[in-house]
This record gives C-alpha cells, structure tokens and sequence, in this order.
C-alpha cells in the first residue's frame, strides 16, 4: 500500500496568495542559499526559473538552517516523540516514526538500542511531535516541553501541526550554544516531508555531473542524498512493528497498520530455498559431463567454437548457474541483474514454445520441409547462370579468356558438388527441421541460433567462393592458390615499392630504402604488367561473390542482434521503471508547499526516475558475442585489400 501524502492543506497555500505555491518547484541552485546540498535534480524547466523561485525564500538568515525530513504517513498521527537520525554533516534531521502515549522511556530507549543493534544505524529521539487537531488538552505542549530533559539531544526539535489552522510550527532549540553558555538559542527549521515507503524501496543511482557544476560538488551532493536514502532502508527493521503488536510502545510509520506483505511472495521465499538447491546440483552434473575428456578430443573443441548453438548454450548455463546460486545477492546491482537474467530466460522460452506451437500447427515442418530442396536447386540455377554471364563478356568488358574459363569451371563444379549435397541430405531434412523446432523449447535464442548454423552450412558454397577470392589476415596458408585476389593486390603494392626503391622490413614492420640492379627492375616490370592485366578478371570475381558473401553475413548477423538483444536487454529494469519509476531513483526534486512570513518553510520531496536510456546501459547484462567496432572506413579497407569479413566474432576468439 502507498503511503499517504500530505493533506490538502498543507499543499495548497492560503487564501488570498497571489497564485497556488503547490505549482512552484525550487532548484538546487535556491537551495543552497539556505544551506541545503546540491543532492537534488532540478525540477524547474530552466535556469531562469530560480530568479522566481528565491523570492519564496528567506532574505537574510539569521541563525543556522536545519532540514527535517517528515514521513508523510505521520502527518496525521497522534502526538508523541519523534524517533529517527541526526546527520550532523548535513545539519538534517530524518525523522523515522512517531511513538506515542503512553510510553515508559526505558521502554523507548530499549527500543532504540535493539534497532541499532539489528541495522547499524544511530537512532535517537530528536524531539517532539503534537498534533493539536486530536489533542483537546492545551497543557500538552507544556508536557512535550518537559521531555527534552528526559532525552537529551541537541538540537531538540518541536513541530506542531496547529488546531483548526493549515499551518504547522517547527522550532530547534539549543540549550548550550558554544561560546554562550547558559543560553538557549533558538534555529530555522525547514521542513520536507517525503515518502516513506517509495525512498526504502528505491535504490539511488549516482546522479550525472551537470556541465556547469564541478565534479567535487557533485560527489558531495550524491553523498549528502545518499544518507537520507541509506537512513531509511537500513531502518527497515523498525518498520516491521505496527499497532497489532503487543509490544509497549506504539508506533507510526508507513506499515502502522500492518506489515505489507504477499501470500504469493512469502509462498516463493519459502520454495526458492529448496529449488535453488535442486537446479544448482543438476547443474553442476552438466557442467562435469561437459568437461569431460571426451569433449576434448579434436575436432570437437574446434567444430564447437565454431557453432553458435554451443556458444548460446554455454552462455545461458552460466545465466542458470548465477540465478540460482545459493549464495544471496550482496547488494542491489547484483540482485537486479539476477532479476534481469531471470526475466530474460523467462521471456526466451515463452518465445520459444510460442514459436514450437507455430511449427508444430497445421504440418508447417512438413512444408517447410517441402519448400527447401526446390528453393536450393533455384538458388543454384540463378548461380549458374551468373558464372556463365562472367565467363563470356559480362556489361560488355573484355576479360582474360584463358583466366575467366578457369575460374568459371573451378566454381561450376562447386556448385555441382553443392547441388549433389544437398539432394544426398533431402530424405532427412524434415526430420532435422524437427528437432530444430523441438529445440526451441530450450529458448527462442537457441532455435535462432541453431537457424544460423543451417544457414551457414547452406550457403557453404558461397563462403568458399569468397575465401577463394579472399584470404585470411596472418593465415598461415598465405602461398595457398586460393589467394588470387588478395595475392595482385600484395604483388602490385610490393612491386610498386620496387619503382620507387623501397622495401618491406619484415622485422622492423616499416617500409625502409632499398636499391635495385636493372635486372631486378626488368624482372618486377614485367611481373607488374601480368598482374596489371589479369587483376580485372579476378577483381570481377572477387565482387560477385563478395556482394553475395555480404548477404549472407547481413542475414546472419541480423540473427546475432535478435540473440544478443534477447540475452543483453534488462527486461524487468525497465519493467520496474515502466511501473514502479520510483524504485529507480536518479535524484530528487522539492515542490514547495508552503512560505509565509514568520512561518517554516515547508517542502515536499519527489523522487526523479533514472532515465530509460540510463537504465538500458546501467543495467544491461554482457552478451555471449562481441560485436566488431568497425568504422565504414576500416570496412572498405578490409574489401579492397580482400581481408575476410564477419558479422561477430566471440570473446577470445581471434579474427581469422
């Protein structure tokens, strides 16, 4: 249950005001002329704003501002002591509960004394509250009086919510003041009411630096809102007393009528104990069975590097192993990513039983199935036809006759090797289909990535023409045949650095001076004009199937981005920002409630959400592949000079 706000007479001003103070908001940069820290986000639109916003303020301070931070939910309460913590660094007061009569004070101060031990945070009775709308005995504010000796603190705070008024009262006194001794003094109270249950289930984020405040200033700020936000969670101990138990004292909090709580979620701490137990055995007999030596023996290390099948598999093991790890969550960013991991398998296999359903409805395997081997043999007609157009006098351009036929033969019969393979594998090709679908109740991202290694083994052919033209940077078969392409273009460079009396270092990685004899000049002549002449032909080939390569690599590495968003993407973060903002606090804005002269000035804190784009890359979780950061520039690199191109490559793996 929420909490309830301030009534409507303190949010709205009184009558006769130029215009309602509950639409006025003070910026960080106001506050601070009264002494609070720039904790807090800006809630004016701009900076103009606070021109407007200062003249509510006091003009001249006369003595030392004190912050009190009032639950909302006690607004109402009966009168009584005022329990909570006093932050001397930021000279606030942060009231917790109210205890009301009857008490004995050794009761309150055991309390006190067993709340501190249970949350290690210093609690102490900072002053008094009266409530004079219930109260009908005036002699009552001269009783709250009389408790300042009983518990001594300094400041001693008074607040009093006047009879029949919309005003409020808010008094600290002093009863030694350095350098005066034996006088009482008297301070500024500003009172800032909050919610109490919305700033214990928030989790503060450290708010970003603005451009015009200095990084000091900042982290002081970030530290002066984090003790008002760490006072109330690590209190949470102290909430969990309401008016139904029998203890001696009674209090007023945010659960004073019952502890919040939920039969469904109490049912799930229960079980998780024992489930998490049961998963984490399973899977620890996995993670034996897949270290066992077997797996090791080649080519099966190789063949599952290789496959984004087993890379997705090993991942989502190590979500299983993390979420249910019997070892608690030791603080909120861990929690929250077991959430996300949580949620995000959840969804994975939701998508993939929605996905099995389909396939396993109205024969779709069968069909698809069907469909396949017709669409193969068209694929390899349409190549066909393009090798014949390449073999004779493709857009009119007159090719080496004697080069193009032997390329165009080479990659004929690789294409009639394929055509071969895939009629050979046709009788089993809806039983794979079959458990491909049955695959996907293990996750949509499993069945998607099992999807491209089909597709990679599918257009196998076109991945050898494109290596055929290509080469692989530092490939240890650099004198391989297979070249062509990449071979003229290192050939021409090196020969052109000949021209110039330059050469290659090979130790020293640099290109130093060098001289020639005529004969070695003769000889790099007429080699540079054989690969001058012969590189259109193969340049010709290298695009064709570098463009078809290029469609490929698209279409899987539009498949990598859905798995990598599915397993990346904190779903129940921006669930948990979507419906519950306040749990993901990024600051603090003050809405204004009441100023008058000779009166405290009352505020009402709101909680500023995180950002849905802070959230994403706050919260995102690490992915299983590692996209490359390729600039446009370092792409057409790698094609001119025929380097191999992928769409990903997986952490530790080097580019081949």
């Amino acid at each position: 249950m929420d909490s309830q706000g301030p009534p409507a007479s303190t949010i709205k001003s009184k009558a006769g005001s130029p215009q309602p103070v509950a639409s006025r908001c003070i910026h960080q940069d106001c506050l601070s002329h009264v002494g609070w820290p720039q904790d807090c986000q800006p809630s004016c639109s701009s900076r103009s704003s606070c021109s407007e916003s200062t003249s509510f303020l006091p003009s001249r301070v006369t003595g030392m501002v004190l912050k009190a931070f009032f639950p909302t939910c006690c607004t109402s309460a009966d009168s009584g002591l005022l329990v909570g913590r006093w932050v001397p660094e930021q000279s606030s007061a942060v009231v917790l509960a109210v205890v009301h009569f009857p008490f004995i004070p050794i009761q309150v101060k055991e309390l006190l004394a067993q709340v501190q031990q249970a949350s290690r945070v210093s609690l102490a009775v900072l002053g008094t509250w009266c409530h004079r709308q219930q109260e009908s005995e005036e002699s009552l504010g001269h009783f709250l009086e009389g408790l300042g000796a009983i518990f001594s603190h300094e400041p001693w705070l008074q607040l009093c919510r006047e009879r029949g008024s919309k005003f409020w009262s808010c008094k600290a006194t002093h009863q030694q003041r350095p350098g005066t001794p034996g006088v009482s003094s008297e301070d500024h109270v500003m009172l800032i009411f909050y919610d109490q249950r919305k700033v214990l289930l928030s989790h503060l984020h450290s708010p970003t630096v603005l451009p015009d405040c200095q990084a000091g200033d900042a982290t002081a700020s970030a530290e002066g809102l984090a003790a008002i936000f760490d006072t109330v969670s690590r209190s949470e101990v102290l909430f969990c007393k309401n008016q139904f138990d029998e203890g001696p004292v009674r209090l007023s909090h945010w659960q004073s009528e019952g502890v919040e709580a939920s039969i469904l979620v109490e049912l799930a701490k229960q079980a998780s104990g024992p489930v998490c137990l049961l998963v984490a055995c399973l899977l620890s007999l996995v993670s034996a069975s897949g270290s066992c030596r077997l797996w090791k023996l080649w080519p099966l290390p190789f063949i599952a590097s290789k496959l984004s099948t087993c890379e997705q598999l090993r991942h989502r093991l190590e979500h299983l192993t993390l979420v249910f790890s019997t070892q608690k969550a030791q603080s909120p960013a861990q929690l929250m990513r077991k959430a996300n991991m949580l949620v995000s398998m959840l969804l994975d296999v939701a998508l993939g039983l929605t996905l099995l359903s389909w396939l396993h409805s109205s024969n779709r395997i069968g069909q698809l199935a069907n469909a396949l081997i017709p669409m193969a043999d068209h694929v390899a007609e349409e190549l066909q036809h393009l090798l014949q157009w390449l073999m004779g006098a493709p857009a009119g351009l007159k090719m080496n006759r004697a080069l193009d036929q032997v390329l165009g033969r080479f990659f004929l019969y690789h294409i009639h090797l394929w055509i071969s393979y895939i009629h050979l594998m046709s009788p089993f090709i809806e039983r794979i289909l079959w458990h491909v679908g049955l695959s996907a109740c293990l996750g949509l991202t499993v069945a998607l990535s099992i999807l491209s290694d089909i597709l990679a083994l599918l257009t196998f052919h076109i991945y050898c023409f494109y290596v055929y033209g290509a080469r692989p940077k530092h490939s240890p078969y650099s004198a391989h045949v297979c070249r062509l392409y990449c071979l003229k273009i290192c050939g021409l460079s090196s020969l052109w650095r000949l021209f110039r009396g330059k050469k290659w270092n090979v130790l020293r990685q640099r290109v130093d001076s060098c001289s020639y004899d005529l004969d070695q000049l003769f000889i790099g002549t007429l080699l540079f004009t054989i690969l001058v002449f012969l590189l259109p032909t193969t340049a010709l080939y290298y695009l064709v199937f570098t463009l078809l390569r290029l469609l490929v690599v698209t279409v899987q590495g539009l498949i990598h981005l859905l798995v990598d968003l599915i397993n990346s993407l904190p779903l129940y973060s921006l669930g948990l920002r979507l419906c519950r903002p306040y749990r993901l606090a990024a600051g603090v804005k003050f809405h204004v409630l009441e100023h008058e002269a000779g009166r405290p000035l009352r505020l009402l804190m709101q909680i500023n959400p995180l950002p849905y784009s802070s959230v994403v890359h706050t919260y995102r979780l690490p992915s299983s592949g590692c996209h490359p950061k390729h600039s446009w520039g370092s792409l057409c690199r790698k094609l001119f000079f025929g380097e191999l191109i992928y769409p990903w490559k997986q952490r530790g793996d080097k580019q081949d």
